[in-house]
């Protein structure tokens, strides 16, 4: 339940944050590597050591390939702060296409599927990811929303990794549960990022109780009424064990001065999880990231 009042801040030991990122780059596919890695070092660096002071031990970090992910820059960080930080693979079809490479609009799912199981056998830049990271654009699906969703199911079943899905409705959450089954894949291997712009919550219950993550990101100052409420229903249904929550902080912004207005990843240590009962932090933070991701 809810706590009555703002506890003191406690630290969460072995706690993980699901959904965040230390640089972002939406010149996509077409503008790659237009950032300093060392100026991108010297600004995160001290973001992680915050959070990792506050029971932080496990770092998704969201960026998929095409849009800035960096797999030799987070294993500097990594090394630096002591925390874990998990890389991606696959494509993310949101952002207007964008992260999309020429190659994708041209080979099959097979295809794309095989290239994402070859990255998590062999590695990237000698590190091999944790999750499948992709992102359709609206709803109803388009082509290549859904051959990217087929592309992910195919490598999950391979690999066992799960699938983190930009997401933007709950319709959209649905159509690709549907995907997903129909290449015989648990939705136990599905999370729905960034749930919390679906304001059906019978469409939260929906998913949870067909077995998927329902991911709850993007908590702040501005949207916690709205996450507690959230957290709220799924509690009342019995489905916290499906809830995830992040808060899609950070980032350095490519192509902006200085990498532009970098949001830590505190807030949900601070502020947040003080006004919920221990048992659904560690629930939250700790469980159930570690069913969901392994």
């Amino acid at each position: 339940m809810l706590a009555a009042l703002a506890a003191p801040l406690v630290p969460e030991p072995g706690s993980t944050l699901v959904h965040e990122h230390v640089l972002v780059d939406f010149g996509g596919a077409a503008q790659p590597g237009r950032y300093d890695p060392e100026e991108v070092f010297r600004i995160a660096r001290p973001k992680l050591e915050e959070v990792t002071k506050l029971g932080c031990r496990r770092f998704l970090e969201c960026t998929p390939s095409f849009l800035g992910r960096d797999v030799k820059l987070l294993t500097r960080l990594s090394d630096a702060v002591g925390v874990e930080i998990w890389t991606n693979t696959g494509i993310y079809g949101a952002a207007d296409r964008k992260g999309i490479p020429a190659f994708a609009w041209q080979e099959s799912a097979e295809q794309l599927a095989r290239r994402w199981i070859a990255e998590a056998r062999q590695g990237i830049d000698g590190v091999k990811p944790r999750f499948i990271k992709t992102g359709v654009n609206r709803t109803p699906l388009e082509e290549i929303d859904r051959k990217l969703v087929r592309a992910c199911a195919m490598a999950s079943r391979e690999t066992g990794l799960t699938i983190a899905s930009h997401t933007p409705s709950g319709a959209a959450a649905l159509e690709q549960l549907e995907i997903l089954v129909s290449e015989k894949v648990k939705p136990a291997k599905f999370v729905w990022v960034h749930a919390q712009n679906e304001k059906d919550h019978a469409i939260h219950e929906q998913m949870a109780r067909a077995g998927a993550w329902v991911e709850f990101d993007g908590i702040g100052p501005r949207s916690a009424d709205w996450h507690f409420e959230c957290l709220r229903f799924m509690a009342g249904r019995k489905l916290l064990g499906k809830t995830l929550i992040s808060q899609d902080a950070g980032w350095y912004h490519v192509g902006e001065p200085g990498g532009g207005q970098y949001r830590g990843y505190t807030y949900i240590y601070t502020d947040f999880l003080p006004n919920l009962e221990p048992a659904w932090r560690r629930q939250l933070m700790v469980e159930n990231p570690a069913r969901a991701f392994g």
